[in-house]
């Protein structure tokens, strides 16, 4: 990828589209955080993707910051709004660590929840 606008789109659209392509993105130490459920490695973290209970996903997003860390690596939030299937609109917040390994960019760790509520 050649930008974080282009990775920050790829991971909220393609990847969910397009779950065989998860396992170039990851590495087997990689790390995914789904609504607080952890999962680590390829296998792990595409499971859990292709476990979705949708078909078709649309998004927009709205907001995203990138950020350089000392160790060369790139830290991104993302903030927008998806539908999946006929649900109604949702907000969701993402972040994600992004490395250069070999000449590859790749996601060591990806956090996303929902932006629902709860004021029990």
């Amino acid at each position: 990828m050649s930008s974080r606008s282009e990775w920050a789109f790829f991971l909220n659209c393609k990847v969910l589209r397009c779950l065989r392509k998860v396992d170039k993105l990851m590495i087997d130490s990689s790390c995914l955080t789904w609504e607080g459920q952890q999962y680590q490695g390829k296998t792990a973290i595409v499971d859990k993707l292709k476990s979705l209970p949708f078909s078709k996903i649309a998004h927009n997003i709205t907001a995203q910051d990138h950020q350089p860390t000392p160790d060369c690596c790139i830290l991104s939030m993302v903030v927008g709004q998806l539908r999946a299937d006929d649900d109604p609109i949702m907000g969701f917040h993402q972040s994600f660590l992004l490395k250069n390994i070999n000449d590859a960019w790749v996601c060591t760790n990806d956090m996303f929840r929902l932006a629902i509520h709860n004021f029990g």
